[in-house]
């Protein structure tokens, strides 16, 4: 298990590391939310899914399409706005989708896919499937109105959803004690009857091993569950680079993330052979999909009008 951890963990940095090198040459079309340093959340909690479970995320999501294992291909396509994307080109980063891997979708704005979340698993209850429905959210999702909402309904209907909330502490440049009046989100899920943890996004072993005890309840006998995560986004809130330098927070805050780093910490448990492998397995995948993203063509003039929602009455040609 803990190669398959390290190789997942190792994949999304890479993957991410490669964004952030690309997108100065402009080559990236859509701006872009690194996961790196919270790539444990996704592994630890997808580790523990079926392939009928399902995800939905935010517009920082590339480790939890990953992690469920979206293709690789077509999301970085899909960055590079081209036709080979997951979304046509016509998405960009925040908005990914793989439906074969039970990845419903990612959006740009804060806090809409928690009720989405909770609608498909009022479907799965309805079909009497045991398969359960992921959302993952940010902290700034739960002081949106939807958050509380979606919350209420998943507790009336009892409905087969595990919340997860990636605790990273800031919105955007504001810090978590800035913005809340009762910082510990977990114990707002309890007061809507809904069992909650406060987890380590850096033990990814115990993130697995909670979701899959978790998630073993919720299949026989129903209800939601609520995680919330702390962890820590090394990168800036959109963009490739650093943000210490904005004054907002301090280098010394991410200091003790780092040096808790599971991937450093996975591979010194691994022969080394065996960890050698895996990297080379992974930088050839994560190179070709790269290759493969600058050798598709953009999509045709014509996809301008295709998959958009018309009105009865409007002249706009789409199909």
């Amino acid at each position: 298990m803990n190669a398959r951890l390290y190789r997942s963990l190792y994949r999304i940095r890479r993957v991410e590391e490669e964004v952030a090198r690309a997108y100065p040459t402009d080559a990236i079309k859509s701006p872009v939310h690194l996961s790196i340093g919270q790539e444990a959340v996704s592994v630890g909690v997808c580790e523990a899914l079926r392939p009928t479970d399902i995800v939905f995320g935010t517009y920082r999501s590339h480790a939890m399409y990953l992690a469920k294992g979206g293709d690789l291909n077509a999301m970085v396509a899909e960055m590079y706005g081209k036709a080979t994307g997951c979304a046509r080109g016509k998405g960009g980063s925040m908005h990914l989708i793989d439906t074969d891997a039970g990845v419903m979708g990612t959006s740009a704005v804060v806090g809409t896919t928690i009720a989405n979340a909770a609608g498909y698993a009022y479907a799965l209850k309805t079909r009497r499937s045991d398969a359960v429905v992921v959302c993952f959210f940010g902290d700034g999702a739960s002081e949106e109105g939807v958050f509380a909402e979606t919350l209420n309904f998943a507790s009336l209907k009892s409905l087969p959803v595990l919340f997860v909330c990636e605790n990273n502490g800031y919105a955007i440049h504001t810090s978590q004690a800035k913005r809340q009046g009762r910082p510990d989100i977990a114990a707002r899920a309890e007061a809507y009857g809904i069992p909650a943890d406060r987890l380590d996004g850096s033990d990814v072993t115990g993130l697995l091993e909670r979701t899959r005890t978790v998630l073993s309840g919720m299949r026989t006998l129903g209800g939601p569950h609520f995680f919330e995560v702390k962890t820590y986004r090394w990168r800036e809130h959109v963009g490739p680079g650093r943000d210490f330098a904005l004054g907002f927070r301090a280098e010394s805050e991410a200091e003790p993330w780092v040096k808790n780093d599971p991937i450093p910490r996975l591979a010194a448990l691994l022969p080394a052979a065996e960890r050698a492998a895996i990297v080379q397995e992974v930088e050839a995948e994560v190179a070709a999909a790269f290759a493969f993203a600058e050798a598709s063509p953009f999509p045709d003039p014509a996809e301008l009008m295709i998959d958009i929602y018309q009105e009865a009455g409007n002249a706009l040609a789409c199909r």
